[in-house]
């Protein structure tokens, strides 16, 4: 985490789904969106101020596009900041496809929060 972090980063779940521009690609074309995507993910996790805790692929169980819940991919993370989270998902639009964007064939969304804890006014069974 960067030096200006607080104390707490915010734990993010980027949801990622992949869209049916990607499924109307022919097979000849699917490898180029593969390698952008994975250049984003590696960019994400090269990112002042993230740590990656893990990512989690669903494409086993939802076969298609996702619009939403449940998505096809996910990414854990704790970041500092929201201007960092933003300028995360903002990697769906300059991360490049050939002519397009990202965002072009998957689409992402935040869910901020925070690890879960006891808060410490909460008491607790000996």
């Amino acid at each position: 985490m960067s030096e200006t972090a607080t104390t707490q980063p915010l734990r993010v779940l980027f949801c990622i789904g992949i869209n049916q521009n990607f499924f109307d690609l022919p097979k000849s074309e699917i490898g180029t969106v593969w390698t952008a995507f994975s250049g984003m993910m590696a960019e994400m996790s090269r990112m002042s101020g993230v740590e990656v805790i893990g990512n989690m692929d669903d494409d086993s169980h939802l076969v298609g596009p996702s619009d939403g819940w449940p998505w096809t991919c996910y990414i854990l993370a704790d970041v500092d900041t929201q201007a960092t989270v933003k300028a995360a998902c903002n990697l769906f639009r300059t991360t490049v496809v050939g002519q397009y964007a990202l965002w072009r064939y998957a689409k992402i969304e935040a869910r901020i929060g925070r690890a879960l804890t006891i808060r410490d006014d909460v008491e607790t069974a000996g």
